[in-house]
C-alpha cells in the first residue's frame, strides 16, 4: 500500500470491511472469496508482491472481529492466516486473488495419517495439517484436497461440518517449519478469540434490539431491571474478551510475545455465555431462522472443539501454575 500503516487504523478498516463482508453473504464458496478477495480482506496480512495489503495481524483481528459479528459462513480466518503463513510463494498470490481456498485442520497430524476439525475442506483446494504428533511445536504440511479422503461431521453444525481426513494418499504441496507453525497457532488463536468476541458482540447487539422492542404488559422487555442487569453482564463479558485479545498483540513487560491461549479460552467461555442468555432472553426464539443466533453459537462451540474445548483452559491453569 502506498498509505503508510501508521495514518490507517485498524477500526477503521473494519468499518470499510463490513460491506464486503454483507455482500458476501450468501453466496458460494468461490462467489464468496472473490467478493472478500477484491475488497482485499483474504490478503490483509500478505505482503504486497503477493497482491496484499501489507499490513500487520492487528488489521486482521478488527476483520475477523466484523466475521463474527455479522455471522460470516466463510472461512476468512484461515485464508488470512495462510496467505501470511505462505507468504511470497504461488499459494499465497492464489489465496490474495480469490482463486483458490485453503483450511486448516486443528487437529491431528500427517504422521497420524489422519486429521480433524477443518472448516469447509470438501470445498477447498488445499488444508493444512501438522507434520508430526507433537503438534503445534512440529512443522506442517499443505496438502492438495483432491488426493484425501474426507468425511464430513455434522454433529456441531449440518449446515458448516467439520472436515476429518483421511491422509494415507496425502499429497504434500508445501511445507511449513515449526518456527512457522507455531506462529501460524498463536495467530490463529488471537483471530478466533476475535471472531468469537464479534460474535458475542452481534448477539448482544441484536438482543438489544429484541428487548426495547419486544413488548410485555404494556412495556420493552428493556424496562425490567432484571433484563438490564443480564444486559449488563452480557457487555462487560465481552469487553473483557475484547480487551484481553488486544491486549495480547503488544509485547509484555520483557518485549516477549503475550500467550495467546488464555485470551481465546476466556472469549470462548464469555462468549458462549452470552449466547446462551442472548437467546434466553429472546425466549428460546435464538435457536428459529427468524432469530439466527444458533448459528453464532454454533461457530463457538465447533472453534472451542477444534482448540481442544476445556483442554485449552486445562492447559492454560497447567502452564500458570508451572510458572509460578
Amino acid at each position: 500500500m502506498t498509505t503508510p500503516d501508521q495514518d490507517l487504523r485498524p477500526e477503521e478498516f473494519a468499518e470499510a470491511a463490513a460491506a464486503a463482508i454483507e455482500d458476501a453473504q450468501g453466496r458460494s464458496l468461490r462467489d464468496a472469496a472473490r467478493v472478500l478477495a477484491d475488497a482485499g480482506l483474504t490478503g490483509v496480512a500478505a505482503p504486497e508482491a503477493d497482491g496484499g495489503l501489507g499490513l500487520g495481524i492487528d488489521f486482521a483481528l478488527p476483520i475477523a472481529e466484523a466475521a463474527g459479528r455479522l455471522q460470516l459462513r466463510f472461512p476468512l480466518v484461515e485464508q488470512m492466516l495462510l496467505t501470511r503463513a505462505f507468504a511470497g510463494t504461488p499459494i499465497s498470490a492464489a489465496i490474495v486473488a480469490g482463486e483458490c481456498l485453503g483450511s486448516i485442520a486443528w487437529q491431528g497430524s500427517l504422521a497420524e495419517a489422519y486429521a480433524g476439525h477443518a472448516r469447509h475442506t470438501h470445498e477447498c483446494d488445499w488444508v493444512l495439517v501438522a507434520d508430526g504428533e507433537a503438534g503445534a511445536t512440529a512443522g506442517a504440511a499443505l496438502l492438495d484436497v483432491s488426493g484425501l479422503v474426507l468425511h464430513c461431521d455434522e454433529a456441531l453444525d449440518p449446515e458448516v461440518p467439520q472436515v476429518w481426513l483421511s491422509l494415507a494418499d496425502a499429497r504434500v504441496v508445501a511445507r511449513l517449519t515449526a518456527e512457522a507453525h507455531a506462529r501460524l497457532r498463536r495467530e490463529a488463536q488471537i483471530l478466533f478469540a476475535g471472531f468469537v468476541t464479534g460474535a458475542a458482540q452481534g448477539a448482544i447487539t441484536r438482543t438489544a434490539t429484541h428487548v426495547a422492542t419486544r413488548v410485555q404488559f404494556g412495556r420493552p422487555l428493556s424496562t425490567k431491571q432484571a433484563v438490564r442487569h443480564w444486559m449488563a453482564r452480557m457487555q462487560l463479558a465481552m469487553e473483557v474478551s475484547a480487551a484481553a485479545t488486544r491486549r495480547v498483540l503488544a509485547a509484555n513487560e520483557f518485549g516477549a510475545a503475550r500467550d495467546a491461549r488464555p485470551a481465546l479460552a476466556g472469549a470462548i467461555g464469555n462468549a458462549a455465555f452470552i449466547m446462551e442468555k442472548a437467546i434466553h432472553l429472546h425466549g428460546g426464539m435464538g435457536f428459529t431462522w427468524e432469530m439466527p443466533l444458533h448459528q453464532s453459537l454454533r461457530d463457538v462451540r465447533a472453534i472451542d472443539a477444534a482448540f481442544g474445548s476445556s483442554a485449552l483452559t486445562h492447559e492454560v491453569g497447567r502452564r500458570f501454575i508451572e510458572s509460578i
